[in-house]
């Protein structure tokens, strides 16, 4: 991404081939796709406040090409899109159940945030008949790359870690699984986070079945589930110790 953005105020101009199709290999597993996802969403973070003024003073490109670059290539994807997924689906709609005083329009509580979600799925189509399981995910995973993202912008804890990602066709192989199982710990099985605002999304969504009539928990409850399984990691492969 650094190279990329270097070239482009160079004024290098790019071309995207979308009918090129090569292999790739996935994360092994959830600590793994964390892992990946953290050092996508923190890289970004702390790329765009070294070059922020670089983008600004760059001479050999348009106003139009630094807004498009501050906007598009930070703010709208890694700021805009985690922060809305998380926030109006994991703490508005929740304390919107438990205080009913504070009246906020449908539109903004669950469309706006479900059409960013469907928006960011268009690029795979075949995979459509799983789009419900994807936004619950994408939800909880939006968590934690704006909890990243953070990290990256101010530079904090693991903002300049890396670790290369332990890919799928690696952890089968006999030796990895045992190096794997080796080095399991019992902490790594939890995401404290993700359980605390499961429990808080659990206790909004019987509060909204018990005693108001919204039927706000057909979104909540569905939501605490993917957080309490990402938080107690029972998804993805696991290699138990």
């Amino acid at each position: 991404m650094d190279l990329a953005l270097r070239a482009g105020l160079q004024g290098w101009k790019f071309l995207y081939v979308g009918s090129i199709k090569v292999l790739s290999e996935l994360p092994s597993t959830l600590k793994a796709y964390r892992s990946q996802q953290h050092r996508w969403s923190c890289g970004p973070a702390v790329l765009y406040k070294k070059m922020f003024w670089d983008i600004l003073a760059a001479k050999k490109i348009s106003a139009f090409k630094k807004f498009y670059m501050i906007y598009n290539f930070f703010i709208a994807r890694r700021v805009v899109s985690t922060f809305f997924s998380f926030f109006f689906f994991s703490i508005l709609l929740p304390l919107n159940i438990i205080f009913p005083e504070v009246q906020i329009p449908m539109w903004e509580l669950i469309y706006i945030p479900t059409a960013i979600n469907l928006l960011n799925s268009v690029g795979t189509p075949r995979s459509f008949h799983l789009i419900i399981l994807w936004v619950l995910f994408e939800n909880v995973m939006a968590l934690h790359r704006f909890k990243a993202t953070l990290i990256g912008f101010f530079e904090a804890g693991r903002a300049n870690e890396w670790i290369v990602t332990q890919k799928l066709g690696n952890v089968q192989k006999p030796k990895s699984i045992a190096t794997v199982t080796r080095n399991f710990r019992l902490k790594d099985r939890f995401h404290c986070l993700e359980i605390f605002i499961g429990l808080f999304l659990l206790v909004s969504a019987c509060f909204d079945y018990l005693c108001r009539d919204d039927y706000f928990y057909f979104f909540v409850l569905p939501q605490s589930i993917m957080y309490l399984a990402v938080g107690f990691q029972f998804i993805g492969l696991n290699v138990p110790g």
